[in-house]
């Protein structure tokens, strides 16, 4: 049965779904990239023959998926945590993976037959653009491009790969009209309760993490991201300094790639998250546009940005900034989501796919054990406290009034990372601007 949604989880639900189905460009974090799209076919070998299981994972239309590109893409998703499954979750992580690889596979030769493959020129231009938002050195790139297994020439046919499918997803979707101003405002109508401006605030984070995450992570102990943490500090006090910038360059939690934007927190939901902000970012002395000082929240520091807040709930009208075109936007994501998952659907029937990893499992069931390696003690997990100063915003700060709001149902999808609670995590008196 498909569902269709509606306003509030649309956008991030399509940002999956285009996530699933064509594999976003990666190279500002090298593994995230691979996580997200689901590695890529390392080689166009065409089956002629007899294949060996133990090499070849799948082979779609002829064209194989070796085992080799699996096991890249689960080392990846698990950034080198893979020795801790067991070999039942290990198995389940591959088949997971290789499920990726074959959808990508099939939609990259639909993608061949309709004449959308990116030119050379255009895919080193997307490389190079990679590199450059990345903020790496060659050096540091060409690490993360040995400790992800990549190659110039995989990485090459990954982003050919990735351009290619998101040249096929918006050439099936162009079709899609604009909403009727009838549907519109039958939507509006319908759905009052999406349209309210809660009281709230709007947050960025810079996050430093002590965890050893692998993959070129400088932060692996206390010691190490209490300096980092202190150099970022003295970065965000300094005049005119670009708080979205240091995130991008710092900032070790997917929200970097938005600037370090977690997106609109309710008041309730600021509340359930980490009660202990609350009485800080709504207090209308803390202005907009204060940093606050490190708030050590569940092992991690976070350098937060206070850049909107929201005073009083209101009802939005149709005439409200902002709510028409949103609305216009998620009708239009709403019919290009189910359009491109029905295409794909198709597009997989009339593949021809042997999957022999799944195979395996079917003709061996209880050969997979369920139990985990031993855990090995690891001292590299020490919580960064940086600050324990937990009392509200001073009361010599001046009130400064709040932005407009866009329609709070529509969330950007970088609240989805947002921090989990901590007791100990509080919006910092001692903010620096």
């Amino acid at each position: 049965m498909i569902v269709i949604e509606t306003f509030e989880g649309v956008k991030a639900k399509v940002q999956m779904l285009r996530t699933k189905i064509l594999p976003v460009t990666f190279l500002a974090a090298i593994a995230v990239m691979i996580g997200a799209c689901g590695g890529g076919t390392s080689s166009n070998a065409t089956v002629t023959g007899n294949v060996d299981p133990n090499e070849t994972a799948a082979t779609v239309n002829g064209k194989v998926i070796k085992m080799e590109d699996v096991e890249r893409a689960v080392k990846a998703q698990a950034q080198g945590q893979e020795s801790k499954l067991s070999p039942l979750e290990l198995a389940g992580a591959r088949l997971q993976v290789l499920q990726s690889l074959i959808e990508q596979e099939v939609m990259f030769q639909k993608a061949e037959k309709e004449g959308v493959l990116p030119k050379d020129e255009d895919v080193n231009a997307e490389i190079n653009k990679q590199k450059s938002d990345s903020r790496l050195s060659q050096e540091e790139f060409d690490k993360q491009m040995t400790q992800a297994g990549l190659t110039e020439a995989s990485l090459k046919d990954q982003v050919r790969r990735s351009m290619a499918i998101k040249a096929l997803v918006d050439k099936v979707t162009g079709r899609i009209e604009t909403p009727k101003e009838n549907e519109i405002e039958a939507f509006f109508k319908g759905n009052p309760e999406l349209f309210v401006k809660k009281r709230g605030v709007r947050l960025a984070a810079i996050v430093i993490d002590p965890s050893n995450s692998g993959q070129g992570d400088l932060t692996t102990d206390a010691a190490s991201a209490q300096l980092k943490m202190q150099e970022v500090e003295n970065k965000v006090q300094q005049p005119g300094s670009d708080f979205a910038a240091l995130a991008r360059e710092y900032s070790e939690d997917p929200s970097k790639f938005q600037g370090g934007d977690l997106g609109f927190f309710s008041e309730d939901e600021l509340r359930q998250s980490y009660p202990q902000l609350v009485a800080g970012f709504m207090n209308p002395q803390f202005t907009v546009g204060r940093i606050t000082n490190a708030v050590p929240i569940n092992g991690k520091a976070y350098i937060f940005k206070l850049q909107e807040r929201v005073e009083k709930e209101e009802n939005l009208t149709l005439e409200s900034p902002s709510v028409k075109p949103q609305i216009i936007e998620m009708l239009g994501n709403n019919r290009k989501q189910l359009l491109a998952a029905s295409y794909q659907a198709i597009a997989m029937n009339e593949a021809k796919i042997e999957n022999f990893l799944a195979k395996k499992v079917v003709d061996n069931p209880n050969e997979l054990s369920g139990a985990r390696p031993a855990p090995v003690a690891n001292a590299n997990t020490a919580t960064v406290v940086t600050n324990t100063n937990t009392s509200a915003a001073p009361a010599n700060v001046a009130n400064a009034p709040a932005a407009n709001t866009p329609v709070n149902a529509a969330k950007p999808a970088a609240n989805t990372a947002k921090p989990a609670a901590s007791a100990n995590g509080s919006a910092n008196a001692n903010a620096h601007k």
